[in-house]
């Protein structure tokens, strides 16, 4: 059975109208990591999950959920 994280970081930057490297800046990490987690090849830990969560305001469920 297959695990994975989906997460809506892309859907929810380009509303807010946010450059890859401005949220990066914001959440202290690089434009690579960004891309990475968009394009689902990474997982962020639980902390940078929440900072991107507190970034849009939004409980971390709509932006990460997991899936079996």
């Amino acid at each position: 059975m297959s695990e994975r994280i989906v997460n809506h970081v892309h859907e929810f930057r380009t509303k807010a109208g946010v450059t890859q490297e401005e949220l990066a800046e914001a959440v202290g990490v690089t434009r690579q990591t960004v891309i990475a987690i968009e394009k689902g090849n990474y997982a962020p830990s639980v902390l940078l999950a929440l900072k991107i969560a507190k970034y849009f305001k939004r409980p971390l469920e709509y932006i990460f959920s997991y899936e079996r």
